[in-house]
């Protein structure tokens, strides 16, 4: 169908999203906006973030701009173009600098406790279009429709499900099985992730500024801290005068990382509590020790978890796809992995809104548009940001001498030329009025939406337009032309049996 033909309206899928981490969230976003009819499944009884310092860029921030949550962001939010990395005894080993950040991206580098933004996202999202407790066993396609079957007995059906569900995302691995039997499976994407680290992450309570007076400063000091015996360290003030800090162990080759995994089942508090034993001492660049830090976080916002990588080739298959982790895995050395999965929400949500129909045909090709629009970019920040990680805290001795190299001998207009590279690309949302190019840096080019071109020449103001403002509300003023996704869902009634584990 050529954009001349394009009706105004087209008919809308029902999509289903696994997950409700940050790409899950900003996609249920996308789809509210644009009167698409969805349901979040989050396998979770409610969602709780990891406790850990989390950063924005232009890579992201104008969709912010768009959807009118930018302000918001902002209020939590500190600003920085500088990392400061140590050695154990507080001597400084160099520093990540991202000089001209702001006049050339528009932008200045974000810092925040990730949970608010889980918060934020959260808030626009209405309760009844987000289910917890609801964990995926398996899924299937049948009579032109997508079904998932749920722990607790329950079948969902919808045109389109959406696996945004982590790195150990139920319904990859339910899709992957399927594809094993048929034979189209690609042989990298039966391996396990790559794991690099055991780590934990927490965010302080309040703490007092004259205590630890990097506080006071409206912008953040990032810091990582190079130990000995493959450990590291780091702390980063935020608002409201907390500290996020995290805490790293490398592990030494795959059979330490695979013994690792294996004993992942076993964590518990003993497994917490020797791992902070091991860090109690070390100092802390903002003062004191880690020590500190730990004993001023509450449990609850302590967080241990494995940073793996892996870069997935399968992204989808029939009516199924795959966003964020459950694709792409990064380590969160370059703060690239939310962003990512934001990123695909976005793109994804593009293709969707120039669907035509909800013919097989026709998700398929949105399907490969999202793909091929994404694909290389998240490959190429799988690569950096395992680059990064080796400078941040790897510690080999091959990992030392390039960190040596890259903060001590690299000159800073290269490092500019590189930072200006990765801020061209800035994908938004091709159905709302873009945000203004704010800086001098260029931004690449982004494939158009037809359905929006064919609207905006016909003077047609699309529901998306007609809601979203630079001041939009959270969860008011959109009148919804879509019925609540509850009535157009088909729930199962009887079901087979679960069972019991994750295919």
């Amino acid at each position: 169908m050529s954009s001349s033909t394009l009706p105004l309206e087209n008919p809308k899928p029902v999509v289903m999203i696994a997950g409700g981490g940050l790409g899950g969230l900003m996609l249920g976003i996308l789809l509210e906006r644009s009167n698409v009819p969805y349901h979040i499944f989050e396998r979770a009884s409610e969602i709780k973030s990891l406790g850990a310092a989390m950063s924005l860029s232009v890579n992201i921030l104008p969709v912010f701009e768009q959807l009118g949550l930018f302000d918001e962001l902002l209020t939590f939010s500190r600003w920085f173009n500088n990392a400061t990395i140590y050695e154990s005894n507080l001597d400084i080993i160099g520093h990540v600098r991202w000089k001209e950040q702001k006049a050339v991206c528009g932008y200045d580098k974000i810092v925040f406790a990730r949970p608010r933004l889980h918060d934020l996202l959260l808030r626009q999202i209405p309760a009844n279009k987000i289910t917890f407790g609801k964990r995926i066993l398996r899924t299937e396609e049948k009579d032109d429709k997508v079904l998932i079957h749920c722990s607790d007995n329950s079948t969902y059906a919808g045109d389109i499900l959406v696996g945004a569900d982590g790195a150990y995302s139920s319904v990859r691995q339910s899709l992957y099985k399927q594809l094993l039997n048929k034979g189209l499976l690609p042989k990298s994407d039966q391996e396990n992730l790559e794991l690099g680290y055991n780590c934990m992450v927490g965010v302080t309570d309040p703490l007092d500024p004259e205590r630890f007076t990097q506080l006071k400063d409206e912008f953040t000091h990032f810091t990582a801290i190079l130990g000995k015996d493959r450990i590291s360290w780091g702390v980063s003030s935020v608002t409201d005068n907390q500290i996020c800090w995290i805490l790293l162990i490398q592990f030494k080759n795959a059979d330490e990382a695979a013994e690792q995994r294996f004993r992942n089942s076993e964590w518990g508090p003993e497994s917490t509590d020797a791992m902070v034993k091991e860090f109690r001492e070390c100092l802390n660049p903002y003062g004191g020790t880690m020590g500190e830090m730990i004993d001023a976080t509450p449990k609850e916002r302590r967080s241990k978890v494995f940073l793996e990588e892996k870069l997935f080739e399968t992204w989808f298959h029939g009516r199924t796809v795959l966003i964020g982790d459950a694709a792409h895995k990064m380590i969160p050395a370059a703060g690239q992995g939310a962003i990512n999965a934001m990123q695909d929400a976005v793109i994804l949500a593009n293709t969707l809104y120039d669907m035509p129909d909800t013919s097989t045909e026709s998700i398929t090709a949105a399907f490969q548009d999202y793909y091929d629009q994404r694909f290389e970019h998240a490959k190429m920040q799988v690569e950096i940001s395992k680059a990064m990680g080796k400078i941040l805290a790897g510690q080999s001795l091959t990992e030392r001498f390039l960190r040596k190299v890259l903060l001590n001998y690299v000159p800073d207009w290269l490092n500019n030329k590189n930072n200006i590279k990765t801020a061209c690309y800035r994908p938004q949302i091709t159905w709302l009025p873009f945000s203004p190019n704010r800086g001098t840096g260029h931004i690449l080019p982004q494939k158009p939406s037809k359905r929006y071109q064919e609207q905006q020449a016909r003077g047609y103001v699309s529901p998306a337009n007609a809601t979203t403002t630079a001041t939009h509300p959270a969860m008011t003023g959109v009148e919804m032309a879509a019925e609540n996704v509850a009535e157009n869902m088909d729930v199962a009634n009887t079901v087979a049996p679960a069972t019991g584990a994750v295919v």
